[in-house]
């Protein structure tokens, strides 16, 4: 990593993991086609009736985007634990909370990024109102960078552990499952025309105390991941 302070080397982080992601688009485009695949399906299976599309859709989209973001998790350490590089980033002299956050930043933007932008189009799809389009989009903007703060602490304690997907599984679901109730409760309640300023100030809440805890708990569970 290139500079010498602890911003030079969260940029540099962010940039070398964006840059990776790009060369393994496939990776990077897998979630996304389970995103679309998942919600897609849904008017298959319950049928065209669009009260029922529109009072599903919060709950299907919000789902959806939950599993494609865990579908995307062992993406922050993995291949770094594979080729090695994971060990570099533990013994660097810059704080590993910082490059934590770099690594989780790096892969919000490639991850749940796309998903914000994607599910406003979905959200038509589902006839979802015009008026939950803007809660939609911030509540995933609020609550797909918590997915991938507290995902990381699940990668970070699984990383050295063969075929360790259903235990990642185990640990992070359920500590998404806050972000899932207030985030379909905010486009819920934006499409019945009540107010959403409670589930989204619960969703800030929850962004700014996984931002707190996540990178310190991901860096300590990666030291004690090698020993």
């Amino acid at each position: 990593m290139s500079g010498s302070g602890p911003l030079a080397g969260f940029v540099a982080l962010v940039r070398r993991d964006l840059l990776l992601s790009f060369r393994r688009r496939a990776e990077m485009i897998n979630p996304l086609l389970f995103f679309i695949i998942v919600v897609t399906l849904v008017p298959l299976g319950v049928g065209p009736e669009k009260a029922t599309l529109q009072a599903m859709a919060p709950g299907v989209i919000w789902v959806a985007a939950l599993l494609a973001a865990m579908l995307s998790l062992e993406g922050i350490f993995r291949s770094d634990f594979d080729d090695g590089s994971l060990e570099q980033v533990v013994l660097s002299p810059h704080p590993l909370p910082v490059l934590v956050l770099a690594k989780v930043l790096a892969h919000w933007l490639v991850s749940g990024l796309p998903l914000v932008l994607l599910g406003p189009l979905l959200g038509v799809s589902l006839f979802l109102p015009a008026r939950a389009m803007g809660s939609l989009v911030l509540s995933l903007l609020l609550g797909t960078p918590v997915l991938s703060l507290v995902g990381a602490i699940g990668v970070a304690l699984t990383v050295g552990v063969r075929r360790g997907g259903v235990l990642l599984s185990l640990l992070v679901l359920p500590l998404y499952v806050p972000v899932l109730i207030f985030g379909a409760s905010a486009v819920s309640s934006a499409a019945a025309g009540l107010p959403v300023d409670g589930p989204l100030a619960l969703l800030g809440a929850l962004l700014v105390l996984a931002l707190t805890l996540a990178p310190a708990a991901a860096a300590a569970a990666l030291r004690i991941s090698f020993g």
